[in-house]
């Protein structure tokens, strides 16, 4: 199985559906998949961007920009 799409940041990612809550990066064989796991994830510190990279190609199709549970 292919892994063409990765959830990535610079800093740790955290999320209760990932595995090994904590890498940096994932890979998936599925965008929609890549994307989902993404959006329901957070990084530490809060906030931080996380991108979902279509790996053949190097474009990234997703992007997000969280912020920190108390609002800031």
């Amino acid at each position: 199985m292919s892994s063409d799409f990765r959830v990535e940041s610079s800093h740790p990612i955290l999320g209760r559906l990932l595995p090994g809550s904590g890498s940096r990066q994932y890979f998936f064989s599925s965008r929609d998949v890549a994307v989902a796991m993404a959006a329901k994830s957070d990084t530490q510190p809060w906030g931080q961007e996380i991108r979902v990279v279509h790996v053949p190609t190097g474009e990234i199709v997703f992007r997000k920009s969280g912020t920190a549970p108390d609002g800031r």
